[in-house]
Order: C-alpha cells, then sequence, then structure tokens
C-alpha cells in the first residue's frame, strides 16, 4: 500500500444487527492491521450480540431477518461465541496504537464500534487518532458501493459481499488502488484524515458536535443548529436534559455531559 504510516493502521468492517448507533449491536469483526515497517495481522470475530431486559438481565439479542439476510448470520450462528464484552480487553490493546480505517466508517462501524466498548465497560481512547474512509474517497471521486468500488478499481468482482472478512480484505485493496490512482490524495494518515473531513472536525462520533474555528464545540443538528453548545447549555439547561433523554450514541452524550459540566470555564 503507497500510504505513509507513522503508526499502525487498522482497516476494519463489522456485521450488525441494524444500523441503529444507539440500539444495535455488532455480530461480526474483521480487522486486518497493517505496521509502519510493512508487516500485518488479520482477524475475524463472530459476536453474540447482548441486550438488557426490562428486569436488567442480559440475554441474547435476536438478530433480525432482514439483516441476516445481508450478511448471513444468524442467531444460531453466534449463540456459543463470546460476547463483545469478553473480547473488548484485547480488542483495546489491538486498536489502542494505531489509526482507523473502513469503507463508510467515519459515521457507522467508527461510532458503533465506540458504543460497544462504552456498553462493555471499557475505555479507549477515539480523539487522538486518524480516520480515513475509503467510501468517502470513493464519493468524492467515483460514487458508488463497495462491490461497484471493487469492480472499478481492482477490475474483480465481490465475492461473499457483505461478509466481513470479503467487505475489510476489498477495502484494503480499493483504498491501496485509489492511492495509487488520485494524485491529489495525500500519502500519511494524517493528511488523508483531513482532506476527507473537509476541514471539519468533530468532538463526537456521530457528527452531532463539531468544532469551530477557535476549537469551540458547535451543535450540527436540531433547533440550536450553529450555536455553541456551552453558551446555548448555559442559557437553556433543561435542552441538555432533553439530550440525554432521547436516541443518541452513548458517546455523544459523553461530550455533552463534558461540555456541560465544563459551560461556566
Amino acid at each position: 500500500m503507497k500510504l505513509q504510516l507513522s503508526r499502525p493502521l487498522i482497516v476494519f468492517d463489522l456485521e450488525t444487527t441494524g444500523v441503529n448507533l444507539a440500539t444495535d449491536r455488532i455480530v461480526e469483526i474483521s480487522y486486518y492491521k497493517l505496521f509502519p515497517d510493512g508487516h500485518h495481522e488479520a482477524q475475524t470475530l463472530r459476536i453474540k450480540p447482548m441486550m438488557k431486559t426490562l428486569e436488567g438481565k442480559e440475554v441474547q439479542m435476536p438478530i433480525p431477518q432482514e439483516a441476516s439476510a445481508i450478511h448471513g448470520i444468524y442467531d444460531a450462528d453466534v449463540a456459543d461465541c463470546p460476547t463483545f464484552k469478553q473480547v473488548a480487553p484485547a480488542l483495546k490493546q489491538t486498536f489502542a496504537d494505531a489509526d482507523l480505517a473502513g469503507y463508510n466508517s467515519t459515521r457507522f462501524d467508527i461510532p458503533l464500534l465506540a458504543e460497544e466498548f462504552l456498553r462493555a465497560g471499557v475505555s479507549i481512547d477515539m480523539q487522538h487518532r486518524h480516520f480515513v474512509d475509503a467510501f468517502t474517497i470513493f464519493q468524492q471521486h467515483e460514487p458508488r458501493t463497495l462491490s461497484a468500488a471493487y469492480k472499478f478499481y481492482c477490475h474483480k468482482n465481490l465475492e461473499d459481499a457483505h461478509s466481513a472478512n470479503a467487505d475489510t480484505m476489498a477495502t484494503v485493496e480499493v483504498l491501496a488502488e485509489q492511492l495509487e490512482r488520485y494524485e491529489d490524495l495525500p500519502h500519511t494518515v494524517e493528511a488523508l484524515s483531513d482532506k476527507l473531513q473537509n476541514g471539519v472536525r468533530f468532538a463526537d462520533l456521530a457528527g452531532r458536535i463539531a468544532y469551530d474555528k477557535d476549537g469551540k464545540e458547535f451543535f450540527t443538528f436540531g433547533k440550536y443548529k450553529g450555536q455553541s453548545v456551552a453558551q446555548v447549555f448555559r442559557r437553556d439547561g433543561g435542552y441538555y436534559n432533553w439530550l440525554l433523554s432521547i436516541d443518541l450514541p452513548q458517546y455523544t452524550k459523553q461530550v455533552f455531559t463534558r461540555i456541560f459540566l465544563d459551560r461556566n470555564k
């Protein structure tokens, strides 16, 4: 791969019970970790998704049929697999020192992975790393699906699409071809991450809170869109309580809580 690495880069893909960041769970994770010296390691893990009943008991979450129809993973396939909480400590060690890449990962895979770590009670820093999304590159140059991207860049059909391993390895090949094809793409993870985000930095992983030119957080949604989060919380503390009550990712709520506690500084 033509990309220059100052630290490891993990390309990964998730298969899930659905697409809701706050309520859905991972059923499979596959990653390809590339090190600056050129060597790599890869692994695919099936995960038993868990949920809490009204009584607070942890039970296996059913995988909706529409999700299974896409990725081919059914309840019985993960019944004897470890839960995310069980694999979280090892995954933290693997992911802790790396920048992250994937296909549509900035808006889905990375935020959902962060949610799973939070639910497992495992702290992992997502702020001080760079994100590279091959889907964003493709959108900016040749808007298509991953299967079409694989055909376009690699001249091959993507077999077993929506398998986490197949999608991960296809993304590795697509990203390598994109770096070869587009001369305007930087060849460091840091510069490429900045370019793909169009100079916009987000305080959370779901894109609900962004930083302005002075490094202050502002809302990207809702009735206070474009306004300073801290200033809104100073004059309308009830809005903070409302934000905690709605269906937002836990990571986003954590950022709102930090700002709320610091609002008068």
